[in-house]
């Protein structure tokens, strides 16, 4: 008896890998073709014109959809962002640089969070871009390491208290030269920094926390300024210290509390040397103001009470010589002769 003959396997159906196309915008032609033909005949032509890539297959209507679904979704971050700062600024129980830490990691997560959505409205498969998004996210990362880094700075600044918008600081030009500025942003990049002429200042974060900052409200907004003054030894010097002490006074942003004193600082070559210290709890609104104003008061005190501000005085030395004496001879002449 012969063994039976097994009976042939089906065949498998031999299934084409269809063409790829933008998800979100598949899932709105379908839908709209379903509840309106009209509207969905003139999308079927926008989707006749397109473009082939490999398995990629787009069309002017996936364009259309793909720039819809961006701006919207950047339209949204942005305004749902604008309401999170708002609705954090009204937290008056935090400080300012507790408010601005907040606002960062509020915009922080809103932009997160818009960016997964529109991915997941393009339908963008992250696994096929795994091999490219490795090598362009290390070229990335190499590129925004100072990014993160100023960026990382900033939070840490903020949360360490030890500047916040609104706080003087001393910044240095190219020059070498030191100014004083107040802080009005902290920004993702660097801190904004206003000085009295009005130039702004874009100072990186990190090096913020890695120099040396110095920060005149750090921990009281009160200042000492100095304001040197000279007088002539021939001067009675407790009458000047009184007017210097009346000329502060009488300026109006310096303090009463803690009052002005005047201390004898040195005896210089033509004058004796003091220095008037005077408090004010305004540095933001100058201090070069503030000292012009005191000097301009002590002029005008300094000549209503006969006191000498002394020009320099030198001494001119001549050592004898056979051309000084026939100089000498020669003027004694021209005078007997006009005489």
């Amino acid at each position: 008896m012969s063994a039976p003959v097994p009976a042939p396997r089906p065949s498998r159906p031999v299934v084409e890998d269809p063409e790829q196309s933008v998800a979100a915008a598949d899932g709105i032609k379908e839908a709209v073709s379903a509840s309106n033909p009209t509207f969905g005949s003139y999308i079927e032509k926008l989707d006749e014109f397109a473009l082939r890539l490999g398995d990629m297959r787009i069309s002017l209507f996936d364009l259309l959809i793909v720039a819809a679904i961006i701006l919207g979704v950047v339209a949204a971050a942005w305004f749902l962002s604008r309401l999170a700062r708002r609705a954090v600024r009204r937290l008056t129980r935090l400080d300012m640089a507790q408010r601005v830490l907040l606002e960062k990691i509020v915009t922080i997560l809103v932009w997160t969070g818009a960016l997964l959505i529109g991915i997941d409205l393009l339908g963008i498969d992250l696994t096929a871009l795994a091999v490219f998004s490795g090598a362009f996210g290390l070229a990335i990362g190499f590129g925004l390491q100072k990014t993160f880094g100023n960026l990382i700075a900033g939070i840490i600044l903020l949360m360490d208290k030890s500047i916040k918008p609104g706080d003087v600081i001393a910044v240095s030009d190219s020059a070498g030269r030191e100014t004083f500025g107040q802080i009005r942003k902290i920004g993702v990049r660097a801190v904004s920094v206003t000085t009295r002429d009005q130039r702004e200042y874009l100072i990186p974060n990190e090096n913020l926390m890695i120099n040396q900052v110095e920060n005149w409200s750090y921990s009281s907004r009160n200042v000492r300024m100095q304001v040197p003054v000279g007088v002539s030894y021939d001067t009675d010097m407790d009458v000047a210290e009184k007017l210097m002490l009346q000329a502060a006074d009488e300026c109006e942003r310096v303090l009463k509390t803690p009052p002005p004193s005047v201390w004898m600082d040195a005896y210089g070559d033509n004058s004796v040397n003091f220095v008037i210290h005077c408090w004010i709890v305004d540095p933001e609104e100058g201090v070069g103001n503030v000292r012009s104003a005191v000097l301009k008061n002590l002029w005008r005190l300094f000549k209503d009470n006969g006191i000498e501000i002394p020009y320099p005085q030198r001494d001119l030395r001549l050592r004898n010589s056979d051309q000084l004496d026939q100089l000498i001879e020669l003027l004694g002449r021209e005078r007997e002769k006009r005489s």
